[in-house]
């Protein structure tokens, strides 16, 4: 497997911020591939175009949604292949998410483990979320959003467990903040990982398109 992929997310808390048209267009040309943001925090009209302008620039286009019932996550699934998305990321699993999505020829993504609130937290064992893969898996999903930071016990343990057990790609979405947490990432390698807030924070010292390189060539240092 190559390095992990930098999924740059126009999201801080867990919305889409206001201007994220605006910020997509100073960074279209930086390392990062990936590009998406969350199902709250702009008009439908807004996304379909936002995603557009990604795709014309040869981005991949990621729609996480944050919804935990099977009305909002079948509504998110649906926004998804509105806006033409490559990936739908997150949702709890629901066979009707996933027949959608295979219907459609959207990759999904949901999560693992028990999720709650917004920004969400993570509880759950790895036990459990493994069982959990290992049945999605069979019903034909495409990999994980594994929210590891947001886990309430051993975060890095539990992304190190996961990510290193399961044959399939995991992305370690939200609350990577620091050169530190890339480094677990670098070590356990997952197909992907995600950052929003972060850049919004400046956690990584710069311009947000400056951030963004930043991390890209971190992930590709001796990677």
């Amino acid at each position: 497997m190559g390095k992990s992929e930098l999924i740059v997310m126009l999201t801080h808390n867990d919305y889409t911020v206001e201007n994220a048209h605006e910020i997509f267009e100073t960074c279209k040309h930086t390392k990062a591939n990936y590009w998406g943001f969350k199902d709250s925090g702009l008009p439908k009209a807004q996304m379909i175009e936002l995603f557009r302008f990604m795709k014309q620039h040869n981005k991949t286009t990621i729609l996480e949604v944050v919804e935990y019932t099977e009305p909002e996550c079948i509504k998110g699934a649906q926004l998804a292949l509105d806006c033409n998305c490559d990936i739908l990321m997150g949702t709890v699993y629901f066979e009707s998410v996933n027949q959608f999505c295979q219907k459609h020829n959207i990759k999904y993504m949901p999560f693992v483990g028990h999720i709650s609130e917004r920004p969400s937290i993570l509880k759950g064992t790895l036990q459990e979320m493994k069982e959990q893969a290992e049945r999605y898996i069979q019903s034909g999903v495409y990999g994980f959003d594994l929210l590891g930071y947001r886990h309430i016990e051993n975060p890095p343990e539990l992304i190190k467990q996961f990510v290193t057990q399961t044959d399939y790609p995991v992305c370690v979405a939200g609350s990577i903040d620091s050169f530190e947490k890339l480094d677990l990432i670098k070590k356990v390698n997952p197909w992907a990982f995600t950052i929003g807030s972060a850049f919004f924070e400046n956690k990584f010292d710069g311009s947000f398109s400056e951030q963004i390189d930043k991390v890209c060539e971190y992930i590709s240092e001796n990677a």
